[in-house]
């Protein structure tokens, strides 16, 4: 199946075209229609799945297919998309902005952890699509610089990451602002109780599509586990990045201070090394992230929430210095490489209080995990 063939318009054909983008994604095949066609959904995708794509692209058509005489002078608030991150809003902004290039929509990001003033400019200039976290949202609400009361669609992306970070309440108070009558696409990478009962509290006979259940690893994916005392991982993992002549890698950490002290101990090895959590400052945080991306950057080391929204094209490694407690965490971590169809390894250092929670994680993926037994810090 074609872009074509989903029947998206020419001008988003074209700007597909220009992105390389020839086949949809499951997720793509299966969202595109019904939303086009009106309905409310809720997504079971997780992240490396295409369904920023999934959503945006209808979205842009639906407004252009209502668009009237008249808005482009008087722009308001029509799409609001909610998302968990800093980094996640920022990625849904380039993508609406690499897909609407030739319709002319504005659209605007906001997100807390840096000054509002540059927010509120875009905001007053009017704008189409909104793309926001919870916090900043609702502060320029109470503010007055943000009315919901035409918005059309509404998007709420990674579901389970809002309530995991502890958004719930002000999920509610954003939706509770919301018009009635409206588009709902709810997206989750888990089914979990909490999540269906918020989805089946703001959703409208849905329609439900569910493409790589969290329990599924990428099969382009190698996973590899070397087991190892908590004292030698450090040396461990600097002599796999030397003898394997990793390039290009994400690491991750269960802690702050622990994606720090990383990133220090690599750099004094001589493997340039960053580290990005929520503590760095947004400009430090998009200055490792650009230098990531472009390949200046060697390593990257992050935290589980500053990960979201990290995609990274033809991502060779992904390593876990740390074994995630929550087993649904490490197919989030993992499914950073192997995307549109690379391939990718998945490296995990498990000492030996983690073994339990790696157990967790087999039993989730539902495989054995190759044990890699040659290395000097058996």
């Amino acid at each position: 199946m074609t872009f074509k063939e989903l029947n998206l318009i020419d001008p988003l054909i074209k700007a597909l075209d220009k992105k390389g983008y020839e086949m949809p994604s499951p997720i793509q095949q299966q969202a595109i229609p019904h939303i086009l066609e009106g309905h409310d959904m809720f997504g079971c995708a997780q992240t490396g799945t295409g369904k920023t794509a999934a959503f945006a692209l209808p979205i842009l058509q639906l407004l252009d297919k209502n668009r009237k005489p008249g808005d482009k002078d008087k722009r308001e608030i029509k799409a609001l998309i909610l998302a968990p991150t800093r980094e996640l809003a920022s990625q849904i902004s380039e993508n609406f902005t690499a897909y609407g290039t030739h319709l002319g929509f504005k659209h605007a990001v906001i997100f807390g952890g840096v000054s509002q003033f540059h927010q509120v400019v875009a905001l007053k200039k009017g704008i189409d699509i909104l793309i926001a976290t919870p916090g900043r949202l609702l502060d320029l609400m109470q503010q007055g610089f943000i009315k919901l009361n035409h918005i059309q669609y509404f998007v709420l992306d990674e579901a389970d990451r809002m309530l995991d970070m502890g958004f719930i309440h002000d999920m509610k108070k954003v939706i509770a602002k919301l018009p009635e009558k409206r588009q709902t696409l709810f997206f989750s990478a888990t089914a979990a109780p909490n999540i269906m009962k918020l989805a089946n509290s703001i959703l409208h006979n849905p329609v439900s599509v569910a493409v790589n259940p969290v329990s599924s690893t990428a099969t382009l994916i190698k996973q590899q586990v070397y087991f190892v005392k908590q004292d030698k991982k450090m040396l461990l993992l600097k002599h796999i990045i030397q003898t394997e002549k990793i390039n290009h890698a994400l690491i991750f950490t269960r802690t702050k201070r622990g994606a720090d002290k990383v990133a220090k101990q690599l750099s004094a090895f001589g493997i340039k090394a960053e580290a990005i959590h929520g503590n760095k400052s947004q400009g430090a945080r998009e200055r490792a992230l650009k230098g990531f991306k472009d390949r200046t950057l060697k390593i990257l080391v992050a935290t589980d929430i500053a990960s979201r929204g990290i995609d990274v094209d033809k991502l060779t490694h992904v390593i876990n210095y740390e074994i995630p407690e929550v087993p649904e965490t490490y197919v989030h971590r993992i499914g950073r490489t192997g995307r549109a169809g690379e391939g990718g390894t998945a490296i995990s250092l498990c000492s030996h209080d983690e073994q339990p929670d790696f157990k967790a994680i087999e039993k989730l993926v539902k495989k054995d995990i190759q044990v890699i037994k040659k290395h000097p810090y058996v």
